[in-house]
């Protein structure tokens, strides 16, 4: 295999360390794959409206990773990990996914996972195809369909990135949601007017401030569940 550009590999190195991430081999080269493939088909298919290669480092790809010590302990309070991989509980649906964010990176990073993603344009979901070859990642997926109509077996975890309101997000997947189920959004600024929207049936159950490194930004994830009867 190919030795990484030059930059990528310290890169990698400093973010992996500023988050208290160990990174396999495959995750060490997966990262930068990844990164030649958003910036690439970026080019022609419009993934996203960053562009610059160091800006897709600091804005897409810390800002995705810097969710998962936050994830970890929710899995490790959470996970049965006695289940099979398909079990509910490890099935994961990144909604509105664009050009696999988060998805891609938690299916690099937690192997365990299932990951599905979904976007209702055809080209961003062939891309998260491409990548899922390219990474040699058997639990990465792709949905080209409205996630309303998207007609799969529930998840344990659903997540999105600037997807939709809060109420949105939730209404529309609700039906997706396993039994014990819990949504994940990622956010800037802890969104207290969507908090306030959502129905009384929703629990927010913890909003959690991340710190992710090279952005001087607010970020948070919103943590929510049905409430029980």
């Amino acid at each position: 295999m190919a030795a990484l550009p030059a930059p990528d590999a310290p890169r990698t190195a400093a973010l992996a360390s500023s988050l208290r991430l160990t990174l396999s081999e495959t995750q060490a080269r997966g990262l930068p794959t990844y990164v030649d493939q958003l910036v690439r088909w970026n080019a022609t298919y419009n993934l996203t409206a960053v562009r610059e290669r160091d800006a897709v480092w600091v804005q897409h790809i810390a800002d995705c990773l810097a969710v998962l010590p936050a994830l970890d302990r929710h899995l490790d309070r959470h996970l049965d990990r006695h289940l099979a991989h398909t079990a509910p509980s490890q099935r994961v649906l990144d909604v509105g996914s664009g050009g696999g964010l988060p998805g891609v990176l938690l299916a690099l990073m937690r192997p365990a996972l299932d990951v599905t993603c979904v976007d209702t344009v055809g080209k961003k979901a062939a891309f998260i195809r491409q990548v899922a070859g390219a990474l040699a990642l058997p639990n990465l997926h792709a949905a080209h369909s409205r996630v309303e109509a998207l007609k799969l077996p529930p998840f344990g975890l659903i997540t999105s990135r600037a997807f939709a309101s809060l109420a949105d997000f939730t209404r529309l997947t609700r039906p997706l949601l396993a039994p014990g189920g819990v949504w994940m959004a990622m956010k800037g600024r802890s969104p207290d007017d969507e908090i306030a929207a959502l129905p009384r049936d929703i629990d927010v159950f913890h909003v959690e401030q991340l710190q992710v490194p090279g952005l001087d930004a607010e970020r948070c994830l919103v943590w929510m569940q049905p409430k029980g009867p």
